[in-house]
This record gives C-alpha cells, sequence and structure tokens, in this order.
C-alpha cells in the first residue's frame, strides 16, 4: 500500500510538471500568432476551462484584452504573467494593487508635481523674464506641450495597468528603452533630490533654539568680516562683508572648500539627516499604493496650510507692496527674447514631471474606466496656481526685507537653494518670533520635497515590479528591494555631504535631468503613440 501511494504520488508530480509545461507551450503559441495578427482563444480555451481562471468565450484579442480588466487585480497579475501562479504555496503572493479611491491618486499626482520648483524656481523666473508677461509664453506652453503630455503619460498608466518600462511592451515594444531611459534619470533624481531635505533638516533642527543661529555673527563659525543685518545699509561697512545667514549656509551648514578637488570629509550632522530622509521615505513607500495613498494625505494638503500662513504673515510686513510689484510688473520687450520662451517651456516640463514615467505609474493604479482626462484638467489648473500664488507669499517678504536693509529687491531675489537657505532665512531672521516662521518655512520645504521624492521612488519601485511581478510581489521581497535601493542610494549621497559635496551636487542638478533630456524623451513618446501605436491601430482594427 505505501508502494502504490508513493508511485501514485510521483505520477501525480509528473502530471504538474506535464501540465506546467503544456501551460507555457500553449502560451508560446498564443505569443506566436499574435505577432501574426489572429488570436487562437478559441481553439485553446477547452484547455483554459480546466485551469484556475475561467473565461468566457471571446472573438478577438481585443475582447480578450478588455475583458482581462474586468477581473481583480490578482487575476490580472495571473493573466499578464501565468507563471506568477506557480509560486511555493508556503508563501504568499501580494496584488499589485489600487488607489483605494480617487482622492488618494489625486493627492499623489499633485505632490509629485507640487514641489520646491513651484516655490524656489517658477517666482524668480517670473520676476527675471518681463513679470506678469511671463505668464503668456508659459500658459502657451502649458496648453501646447504640459496639458497633453500630462494626460498622454496617465492615460498610458491607465490603459496598460504597468509601469513606465513594461507599459511600452503592450504598445510599442521596441520603444522599452525609452521606459528604461526615464528611470535611469529617475534614479539620478532621487540621488541628488533628497539631499536639499537633509539641507533642510538641519535648518528645521538649528530652528529649536533661543535664537535663530543666522541672525548674528556671535557664533564660532563666523569670521571678521561678518555684519548683522541692521548694519548692512551703513556706508562704512567694508566692502568685502559678508551676512551671518551666507556664513552660516557655507561655515557651518557645508562648511565649503575652495574646489570640487577638495571633497573633504562627510558632514556627520548632514549624513544623519540624509538617512532620516530616506527612512521616511522607505517607510512611505515599503507596502507599495497601500501606504503612499494614506501619506498623501498629510504631505499634499498641509503645505498648503504653511502656504497660506507664510502668505498673510507676507502680506502684512512694510514693503510687502513693492515686492508683489516687482514680482508681477510687466516688462513687454521681454517677450522678443528667445531666452524667456526656453524659460517658460523648461519650467513646464519640470514643474509637471513629464516624460520621467512617473505619471504612468501613478495612473496604472487607476481602475480602467476612470475619467483621467478630468483629472488632468484639474491638476494642472492647480499646480499652474500653486505657483502663482507662493510667488506672492516669497516676494512680499522679499520686498520686506529689501526695505528693512533700504537696498533694490533685484539684491536680494534668488532662485533655487540661494532663496530657501539664504534669502527667505534672512527675511525671516528680520521678523517678530523668527523661530516660530524659520519652523514653518522649512517643514513646507520638507514636505513639498518629502512627497515629490518618494512618489518618484515609488514609481521606480513599480516600474521594477511589473518586470517580474512573479519574484516581487511575492513574500516581502518587494520590500526587501526597497531596502537596497534606498540604503544604496543614501551611500552615494554621502558624497554630497561631504565639504566639497555641494559641487557633486550641481553637477547632478545641471546633468542628470536636463531639459534636453526631457524634450528627447517627449518626441520619442508622442512619435511612439501619436504615429506608431496608432498607425498599428488603422492596419489591425481587432487591436
Amino acid at each position: 500500500m505505501a508502494l502504490w501511494r508513493q508511485r501514485a504520488r510521483s505520477a501525480g508530480e509528473r502530471m504538474h510538471v506535464l501540465e506546467v509545461r503544456m501551460d507555457d507551450r500553449i502560451l508560446f503559441i498564443m505569443d506566436i500568432c499574435s505577432c501574426f495578427g489572429f488570436c487562437p482563444v478559441p481553439t485553446l480555451f477547452s484547455y483554459w476551462r480546466r485551469r484556475e481562471v475561467v473565461f468566457p468565450s471571446v472573438t478577438s484579442c481585443q475582447q480578450l484584452s478588455d475583458m482581462e480588466m474586468n477581473y481583480d487585480p490578482e487575476v490580472q497579475l495571473k493573466l499578464s504573467c501565468p507563471e506568477s501562479g506557480k509560486v511555493n504555496i508556503k508563501g504568499k503572493t501580494q496584488e499589485r494593487g489600487q488607489w483605494s479611491n480617487k482622492v488618494e491618486f489625486l493627492l499623489a499626482v499633485a505632490g509629485q508635481i507640487i514641489g520646491l520648483g513651484n516655490v524656489w524656481r517658477f517666482p524668480y523666473l517670473c520676476y527675471k523674464n518681463g513679470g506678469g508677461v511671463f505668464f503668456i509664453p508659459y500658459l502657451v506652453f502649458l496648453f501646447a506641450c504640459g496639458i497633453p503630455l500630462f494626460l498622454m503619460e496617465i492615460s498610458l498608466g491607465q490603459y496598460t495597468s504597468q509601469g513606465s518600462i513594461t507599459c511600452w511592451r503592450k504598445i510599442c515594444p521596441l520603444f522599452e528603452g525609452l521606459g528604461y531611459g526615464t528611470q535611469v534619470v529617475v534614479l539620478y533624481s532621487s540621488i541628488y533630490y533628497i539631499v536639499i531635505l537633509a539641507w533642510a533638516f538641519f535648518y528645521l533642527f538649528s530652528s529649536f533654539s533661543a535664537e535663530v543661529p543666522w541672525a548674528t555673527c556671535s557664533n564660532t563659525w563666523n569670521t571678521e568680516t561678518c555684519t548683522e543685518f541692521e548694519k548692512m545699509h551703513n556706508s562704512t561697512i567694508p566692502e568685502n562683508a559678508t551676512s551671518p545667514v551666507k556664513e552660516f549656509w557655507e561655515r557651518r551648514v557645508l562648511n565649503l572648500t575652495g574646489s570640487i578637488q577638495e571633497l573633504g570629509n562627510v558632514r556627520w550632522e548632514l549624513a544623519l539627516c540624509l538617512l532620516l530622509a530616506w527612512i521616511i521615505c522607505y517607510f512611505c513607500v515599503w507596502k507599495g499604493v497601500k501606504s503612499t495613498g494614506k501619506v498623501v494625505y498629510f504631505t499634499a494638503t498641509f503645505p498648503y496650510v504653511i502656504l497660506a500662513v507664510l502668505l498673510v504673515r507676507g502680506l502684512t510686513l512694510p514693503g510687502a507692496v513693492d515686492g508683489i510689484i516687482f514680482y508681477l510688473y510687466p516688462d513687454p520687450t521681454r517677450l522678443t527674447d528667445p531666452q524667456v520662451w526656453m524659460d517658460a517651456g523648461t519650467q513646464i516640463f519640470y514643474s509637471y514631471a513629464l516624460c520621467i514615467g512617473c505619471l504612468t505609474a501613478l495612473g496604472s493604479y487607476n481602475k480602467y474606466n476612470n475619467n483621467c482626462y478630468k483629472d488632468c484638467i484639474y491638476l494642472c489648473l492647480l499646480n499652474s496656481g500653486t505657483s502663482f500664488v507662493a510667488g506672492f507669499a516669497i516676494f512680499s517678504v522679499l520686498g520686506f526685507m529689501a526695505y528693512e536693509q533700504e537696498t533694490d529687491i533685484s539684491k536680494v531675489a534668488e532662485s533655487g537653494p540661494g532663496l530657501a537657505f539664504i534669502a527667505y532665512p534672512r527675511a525671516v531672521a528680520m521678523m517678530p518670533l523668527p523661530q516660530l516662521w524659520a519652523i514653518c518655512f522649512f517643514l513646507m520645504i520638507i514636505l513639498l520635497g518629502l512627497d515629490s521624492e518618494f512618489v518618484c521612488l515609488e514609481a521606480l519601485m513599480t516600474a521594477v515590479t511589473d518586470m517580474y511581478p512573479s519574484f516581487f510581489l511575492f513574500g516581502h521581497r518587494r520590500k526587501g528591494f526597497l531596502l537596497i535601493i534606498c540604503f544604496g542610494c543614501f551611500l552615494i549621497g554621502l558624497v554630497m555631504v561631504t565639504e566639497g559635496g555641494l559641487y557633486i551636487f550641481q553637477l547632478f542638478d545641471y546633468y542628470c535631468c536636463s531639459g534636453m533630456t526631457l524634450l528627447l524623451f517627449a518626441i520619442l513618446q508622442s512619435v511612439c503613440i501619436g504615429w506608431v501605436y496608432e498607425t498599428t491601430c488603422s492596419l489591425h482594427p481587432s487591436k
């Protein structure tokens, strides 16, 4: 009897192996047939009905594709990758997941596109390029390029239910390399972008003191040429005088060296801040959209509360009106300058996170019949509106600072890190209760940068997971791989928190996500979707 049971068990195992092999062979036959424009589904359904998933009768590949989208995510996973259902029964295969509701999707996309550029780049470009007339080229690029590309990327993810790499396999496999290119840009951007959060954490922790350390010249890192704010407008100060806020940035935070050849030692305080930022990002993403969709309720909404507080405070300061006039005063002659149009187009690509695959990944977690067109219009208007309002909050404070120092606003207006870590902290130090306003400002900077960072990380994980779903969706492998990515990026980022790390940061900022790279991606995506894929659909209506 025992021998009979052993033989029966062996025969059962052989039948299971044979069934798996037949399963793979039939899938191979279906792939070959689909390449020649027809689908052998009716012929093979007698076999498939004995499998785990039972299909109704269909007559075309297009009907099968539409029908697949109505199944649960777990069934869709088995349809797209049948081997994912043959994992070890002792483990547990996770579902790909979807957004719990539309609000999570909207907040996640808003958190991705509304970031630091809305606060420190758009207002500066506006005043630099003719004030109010800058909105003319900005709106032209918004409606001609921004909204169409924005809609195309989200629709691509929603239609294919795949990340930014595997989505091209369903559209045009020849362009799959475009997906790899976008994820390389996302990886590079994630490595250097989070360093800004480390700087902001350093300033935030420094704000919890009896006196903000960048307000006086009595600190150990100050030099003899340091001159406090109330003495800046005095004509007797030396020409090489420096402000305490600049010395705090260069000598206390960075301890900046003279050139890129002198990297120096790692700034352990910045390294700990960088580690803290990566830990927060990890736990925001570690459960996929289940955790990301919940975190964005806070990270995407609370910055608006802080921005509103800073706006009201800025408008009540003396000199705020002069700052706003400087921000919006039109100069029509600037429209003839090609650089103005280039800045407007570049700002659209950057602020809308176009052509880097993040929008595709976020859209892939939508329901198949979601009205993404209406969502895109709302999100685009919200993004541009936030940039416009942020300009009032920033330039009202800069106008106050120019009023206090009795100087021109153009001498205090800066862009990028110079605005966040030099100009605005200087203005905060001149206000009553500077600690409160410094905490509010840097908390807003952290939240704006944080959701952009972890949403990019979620997009990267989505792209990799969709390539090998049977491996990464099994057990805790996705969490382990995410930990490896975060730790590896942290180690690389340590180079940027050295004493000469600012120079490495500037190299990443200039080259890893340049305007020409995004323009090339935009052209290739438009050609693939608008010409190659449309032509294929015209020649093969069943697809």
